[in-house]
């Protein structure tokens, strides 16, 4: 039997990138799901590649009303809620993000509403959801190797540092509050990964010298979105039944590797 057969899924930030991959994954694996994402052309295009398992609507993470539409849509279009997974969020440093003694208000603003309070959102709509069906369920969160293994010489953005090291303390606090409801808080947390967001670290020869010290398995590589979906179906299936509070790095081994 599939891992995911029967159940319904929300995909925050699902229309591109790690969200995209684990979609599809998830359909692999039986669920039905509904991704949402900002960008049109990129909402259309996850319509058509994850065909009838799937519904794609546009819709802003930033937004309060975002993910509890996208809860309606999955209740309405598939009958049942079952799981949350969060990927939405991104860099600031465009906006003013960077060395704490050089973040602007605006990008600190920005940084923390893309990142953790988006994420705040989605899950606080899942819960009410899960809590008025009566049901338990898989809340799923998106956070950064950066949020407790910090890279000073490349990586230093610290409002982005500050918000994915609390995704992992609302997720565990989340953990402790409802686990006797039987919902679930589990955390991924990749270290860099080839998705739009990180173009940047992709093009830079020093930064890519130094991934292949910091992030030694299978050859020193940047990490591919498809390196997470294992985990994530793992995390939104039964069979993640009796874990909760937990964060799991997807690093290459980023987090025991001294890098270069």
């Amino acid at each position: 039997m599939s891992k995911l057969a029967s159940k319904v899924l929300v995909v925050i930030g699902g229309t591109t990138g790690l969200g995209l991959s684990a979609a599809k994954a998830f359909v692999d694996a039986g669920a039905n799901v509904v991704v949402v994402g900002r960008n049109a052309d990129n909402v259309k295009a996850a319509r058509g590649s994850l065909g009838n398992s799937a519904k794609a609507l546009a819709g802003d993470a930033t937004d309060p009303g975002t993910a509890t539409t996208a809860i309606e849509t999955a209740l309405k279009t598939f009958g049942g809620f079952h799981g949350l997974y969060h990927v939405a969020g991104g860099s600031g440093r465009g906006e003013g993000d960077g060395p704490l003694h050089g973040i602007t208000d605006e990008g600190w603003d920005f940084t923390v509403q893309l990142n953790l309070t988006s994420l705040f959102y989605s899950n606080r709509a899942a819960v009410r959801q899960f809590l008025k069906q009566r049901t338990g369920g898989s809340v799923l969160n998106m956070s950064s190797v950066l949020g407790f293994s910090p890279s000073p010489r490349y990586f230093a953005t610290h409002a982005y540092a500050a918000a994915k090291a609390a995704v992992i303390g609302l997720s565990k606090s989340a953990a402790a509050c409802y686990a006797q409801r039987n919902i679930r808080f589990n955390v991924l947390a990749p270290a860099l990964v080839a998705t739009p967001m990180s173009g940047r670290a992709q093009s830079d020869k020093e930064i890519l010298k130094f991934i292949a010290a910091r992030q030694p398995l299978d050859g020193g590589r940047i990490g591919r979105p498809e390196d997470l979906d294992a985990a994530a179906v793992y995390f939104m299936s039964d069979g993640s039944r009796f874990v909760t509070g937990q964060i799991m790095a997807i690093d290459g081994g980023w987090c025991v590797s001294e890098g270069g």
